[in-house]
């Protein structure tokens, strides 16, 4: 395969950015035109689709074809562009609104369906576009411009809505580290099916520091896991930490204390089908456990558009009628001819005229 050499240069529009300075998106844009640039597609292979949302302005930045949808709906056209074009390397960009909200119901059925399409979903828990109200990610209790006394209600898990869904690929980052998303979108996109890569991002005006425990370089050591497959769950300053599976439960341990070593740390297994370790990692939260970032899981699953393809294929050799005239020329035909003043309607049984 000839290299193309592209710069990350190659798919910057000329359009000016115009998020808010500071605002995480752009360090997600930038690990994203990154990943297309290495990854030897041709430029007019890729499709970036979005929905409603600050976020969803990226397809005017990226110097590829591209679709400004309507709010929520990004993930069922990006679902028809793929299913037409099985070539194209679509990326769908959305939010936390624009997803888990009013397009919750696209979402699930692209999960399920397994489509090959590489999802980013950022999270900033908030709706920003629309001025600071309460998003489905909104912790319980948060004061926002919609839930002034707190809210009332739990949040979604992003990762929880993908597995429940029977979801073949999830990961997590964070917008201010370039280097390991561009790592996992890199993964994202060797995957096929639905990748779902939730990036933890910073709404500067509307929600500011919201992920800073977690992101905070100087506390990354210790409340970061980073993931890889066939690697110990290993964290700290020292990488003095691990997890172990202790009665079915993930649990912290310090290695050389209790008789702990490293050989007793639980080896992370990204294509494990079996979803109750993965679901673990996901749902595990500071101060007792780190955040759990990388691929969480990626597992063989059918993949929807090759399926699709695969069946047409299947249908149209064995067809018996191969156009509209032979259809409609199938069967019982009749022809009524044009009757005369004395004698009633004759109806003759006989081949269909079309031609």
């Amino acid at each position: 395969m000839t290299e193309l050499n592209y710069t990350i240069k190659d798919f910057k529009s000329e359009n000016e950015v115009r998020w808010c300075p500071g605002c995480g998106d752009y360090a997600i844009m930038n690990a994203v035109q990154r990943t297309m640039a290495d990854m030897n597609v041709p430029q007019e292979q890729f499709a970036v689709i979005s929905g409603i949302g600050c976020s969803s302005r990226f397809p005017y930045y990226m110097s590829t074809f591209g679709f400004h949808s309507i709010h929520g709906r990004a993930t069922a056209i990006a679902s028809g562009v793929k299913c037409a074009n099985p070539d194209l390397n679509v990326w769908v960009i959305t939010g936390d609104g624009d997803s888990m909200a009013i397009g919750g119901n696209h979402f699930i059925h692209l999960v399920r369906r397994n489509i090959d399409l590489n999802v980013i979903l950022f999270n900033n828990k908030i709706y920003g576009l629309t001025k600071g109200q309460y998003s489905p990610t909104t912790d319980r209790g948060f004061i926002t411009k919609t839930s002034p006394f707190g809210t009332v209600e739990d949040p979604f898990v992003p990762g929880q809505l993908v597995l429940g869904s029977g979801g073949s690929f999830f990961a997590r980052a964070v917008d201010s580290n370039v280097k390991h998303n561009q790592q996992v979108f890199a993964e994202a996109a060797k995957h096929k099916g639905t990748s779902i890569v939730e990036v933890l991002q910073n709404c500067v005006i509307f929600n500011d520091g919201i992920h800073e425990q977690i992101a905070d370089p100087k506390h990354r050591a210790e409340r970061q896991l980073f993931l890889e497959h066939g690697k110990p769950m290993i964290f700290g300053k020292e990488n003095e930490k691990g997890l172990v599976l202790e009665c079915g439960r993930l649990k912290v341990v310090t290695i050389g204390e209790n008789g702990v070593t490293q050989d007793d740390i639980l080896v992370h297994d990204a294509k494990q089908v079996d979803l109750s370790i993965h679901m673990q990692l996901i749902q595990m939260s500071l101060p007792e456990f780190p955040i759990a970032m990388g691929v969480i899981r990626a597992v063989e699953a059918p993949v929807y558009d090759e399926e699709l393809v695969k069946q047409v294929e299947e249908v149209t050799a064995n067809r018996k009628v191969n156009s509209m005239d032979e259809l409609l020329c199938s069967g019982n035909t009749w022809e009524v001819n044009e009757p005369n003043s004395s004698e009633p309607v004759p109806f003759f049984k006989k081949k269909c005229p079309i031609s």
